[in-house]
This record gives structure tokens, sequence and C-alpha cells, in this order.
């Protein structure tokens, strides 16, 4: 099977019930399908072919989902990105994937105008959400004009669907190419471990749709499931709003990180709880470790456990499930969902016996590769097994317990980042002659970005004009933190030189 017949064999079976809530918005079944296939048909009579790739620059909603479906129904490659990259990030990933298309947001893509000529493989650009003006394509008039026949590009399984970079641009970006088959098993999998079904109301809340712990786990699987979506807006500061609406809506199923729950914590601490929660089958966490303090504080004020997954882009999404038949085992991130297979090895290959820690390894439907990056996709697929750069230990019944990170990243609110992109950032101030980034623990976002700075003899910087210097050159979860100016160091650090050398 692939996503096309996904969408349309639950749009077929549940037409008349609801997919998707967006404020006073009731989207069904029938109207979502007929919404991707008018932007398919769009999308064919721009030029796009079997295996294009086209871009995305979207919040979550509604139009996101549509947009997402259109683009593969069109035999495309969908690329959804984070609306928050800068136009430098943007152009580092687009001379990665060659997008055909753009679809972006009026006001994700006003800031962007001047650098719009960089986008060299771009050649047609889709507006959404605001009034034409003449100058791009415009969704709305898409929708209201469009074709919605069925399109007849036939998929296979094996069909690239989507490319989901993994925490941004570098000097060398991870797209993970995950086609077809490789997401539908994992959105099938995903629900038999969450046992949903189409009376389920899933609540989307703080994960944005272009991730795909929101996009495969959450989204995709309700789709798969015929369940209901409930798009609430907001972030972590609108915690309230966001227990209302499951009170209002009547949610199951919530899957979040742990900042969330850390953020929810506060709120009951601080003002009590003053919605009725009762609905809720399931609480979930991934995207980061999820510390024990969260998850005994959230069941002592909520009076539910949190149910710790663990998974990776690479993996489409999350590898892991707790049972539901009250042998989960929340101080760990888990046991294998059923096709999926975990062990833990040395440095040299060898699987450890249970509780000694290692890299995880695993195997099950991974993607296929780094899209244009055949090296790096060689270093991490080894006979079939993904080598995933985590570390940690299997119990005796199979449960995974994390223990740290063998790859250089830091994980915040759930968000990956790299910190050479941070470096090679720094390492270009004309007054930084080393720079070393690194991730310092964090209760409340489990990690911040810290840079440890060496200045140039005789030059002098304060914070604030470093934090502004990386404003408008990355994306906003990117700034540093906490910055530190020393004359010492740690080794392994940037420098104009290493910089260049990359």
């Amino acid at each position: 099977m692939n996503l096309k017949m996904m969408l349309e064999k639950t749009a077929n079976q549940y037409a008349g019930n609801t997919a998707i809530v967006s404020g006073e918005r009731r989207i069904s079944y029938a109207e979502l399908n007929e919404s991707a296939n008018k932007f398919a048909n769009a999308l064919i009579e721009m030029g796009v072919k079997k295996g294009d790739r086209v871009a995305t620059l979207l919040t979550t909603s509604p139009e996101f989902v549509a947009v997402y479906f259109g683009i593969l129904k069109a035999g495309g490659i969908a690329v959804p990105l984070d609306i928050r990259y800068k136009g430098g990030e943007l152009v580092s990933l687009f001379a990665n994937c060659h997008p055909n298309v753009l679809v972006v947001e009026g006001s994700v893509l006003e800031p962007l105008m001047p650098i719009l000529h960089r986008f060299d493989s771009v050649e047609h650009i889709v507006e959404v959400g605001s009034k034409s003006d003449g100058r791009f394509l415009n969704y709305g008039e898409i929708m209201t004009t469009g074709s919605a026949q069925q399109v007849g590009v036939e998929l296979e399984a094996d069909d690239v669907a989507t490319i989901s970079y993994t925490g941004g641009p570098t000097s060398r970006p991870h797209g993970a190419m995950l086609t077809h088959g490789d997401i539908v098993t994992e959105v099938i999998m995903s629900g038999k471990g969450f046992q949903q079904t189409e009376k389920d109301v899933v609540m989307f809340f703080a994960l944005p749709m272009y991730h795909m712990f929101g996009l495969a786990s959450v989204l995709l699987t309700a789709i798969d499931k015929g369940s209901t979506v409930v798009i609430v807006p907001g972030t972590g500061r609108s915690i309230s709003s966001f227990l209302a609406a499951i009170e209002k809506e009547r949610g199951t199923i919530y899957l979040g990180v742990p900042y969330i729950y850390a953020l929810a914590i506060s709120v009951a601490e601080r003002e009590g709880i003053n919605s009725d929660l009762s609905s809720v089958r399931l609480w979930g966490s991934g995207g980061a470790p999820l510390p024990p303090g969260i998850r005994e504080k959230f069941k002592h004020h909520y009076g539910f456990e949190i149910l710790d997954i663990w998974g990776l882009t690479e993996a489409v999404s999350h590898v892991t499930y707790q049972p539901l038949d009250g042998t989960a085992r929340p101080e760990s991130s888990g046991k294998a969902l059923p096709g999926w297979e975990i062990k833990i090895v040395d440095d040299g290959g060898r699987e450890l016996p249970p509780d000694q820690p290692g890299e995880i390894i695993i195997r099950g439907p991974i993607m296929k590769g780094y899209y244009n990056n055949p090296e790096d996709s060689a270093s991490a697929i080894k006979d079939g097994w993904l080598y995933t750069g985590d570390v940690g230990s299997l119990d005796e019944d199979g449960y995974l317990h994390l223990s740290g990170r063998k790859k250089r990243m830091i994980i915040l609110k759930g968000q990956n980042v790299y910190p050479i992109d941070i470096e090679a950032v720094l390492s270009t101030h004309n007054k930084i002659a080393r720079v070393k980034v690194t991730g310092i623990p964090d209760i409340l976002r489990g990690e911040i970005v810290q840079a440890d700075i060496k200045l140039k003899d005789e030059a002098s910087a304060t914070e604030h004009e470093i934090r502004s210097f990386c404003q408008g050159r990355m994306a906003d979860y990117k700034l540093p933190k906490r910055i530190i100016f020393t004359n010492s160091v740690p080794e392994g650090a940037a420098t104009k030189v290493t910089r260049k050398r990359v």
C-alpha cells in the first residue's frame, strides 16, 4: 500500500466522519481527500512529475495536510521544512534536494523575498493564507477553481514519499528518504501499538507537522485508523487552552515532548487543573528522554501515567511502545513495536548481553538513506541495520533504557540541534578565534545550547552582540542560551581554519 491509497481507503470508509478539527472548522475525510486531489491536479498542471521534490514551509494546519497528500497524489516527494529556518539555511537545503515547487505561508514568504533568486531550482511558488496579488500562485484560488478529479499517478511502495531533514542543514545535509511502504508500515504498527480506532480523538498540540513524530505518529496514524485530529493552536504558553480543548472535544490520545509535560506541571502547580481530562486514555511522550521527575510530578498532579516511547526520523518515527495491557514500564522507553528489531552492540558491532550499554541499532521500515549523501548513508546503514548513534541497554524483557548519545547532537524541547551548525555560523564572526558548542542539561527544555568562545587578541564582544549576529543566520531554537567567553576553549572546537577546510 502507498499513502495515496491509505487516504482514499479511509475517505471511502469514513467519508462523513470528521478528519480534522481546527478552531471552528470541521473537515470530513471526503473533503480532505477532495482538497488533496485539487492540489495534486494543480501540481501536475505546473509540470510536477513523479519523483520531483516539492518543499513546504507551513505551520500545523488543515492546509498542511491537504498539501502533503496532494504532493504524494501527484507523484511528488514531499519535503516538509521548519518555518523557522532562515534564508541561508534554506539555500543550503535547497542545494541538496532541488525542489521544483515551494509551498509557503505568506507570513513566512515575506522575509524570504530578497533571496528568492537564490532558490535556483524552484520554478513555482504557491502562497498559502494570503490574498493573491498576482506575484505567486495562490492556494485559495486552487481550492476554489481546481479540479477535484482523482489523480491516476501510479505509486509503488518503494517510491520515496518524504525527505525529512534531521535537525536542520549542516555542511552535509541529512535528508532521510522515507518510502511510501516505510511510512505506511510504521503507521499501521503505531496504530496497533496505541490500540487506535476511528473512535479516537487525537489532540495535536505543540508538535509541528513537518516533524516526523507529529506527521507519522499523530497525523498519519490517525488518518489510517479514521480517527479525528484536533489541531490546537499555540505552543507551551497555551497549556490551559490545550486542556480546555481536550475537555471540549473529549480527546482520547495525546503525544507530546517532555517540555510540554513540564509546562503542564507548572500550570497545575500555579493555577490548578480546571478542565475535565477523564476522556484521555493515553498520554505519550517522545522526541527526547522523559526525565523521571516529570513523569512522577505529572502523575501526582494529573493522576495519569506518561508512557515514554523512543524513535528517530531515520526510522519514520517511534520504534518502541508501551503495552497497554498493564505491563508497561514507564521508567523505560518501552519495547520494540511488532515489526521492529532492536539490538545493543559494542564498537565492533558485536551484540551485547542484557543490561549492558552500547549503541542501539534497529531493523525494520528504516529510511532508504540520506538524500544525495551516499557516504553518510553507508555509515548509518550496515547489513540492513540502522546504527542510530544513541546509547542504551535492553533488560531481560526487552525494554529499552536510554543512557546517552554517540553522535554530537543536542536535543532541545524534542528538537535535534547539531552543534556544527551553530559553530559554522559563529566561526564567521570577525572577532571570534575559536568556538565550541555543547548541550547543557536543563530541567524544562532537556538541554540548552552553550557556546564557549575565545575571542581574537585584543577583541571584545558582549553576549548581546553575539546573539544578534546569530539571529539572522539560524533558526531561533539554535540560538545559544548561554555564552561563555574564555581563554581556553575545549579541544575539537571549530576555528576559521577548520571551517574553511570543511
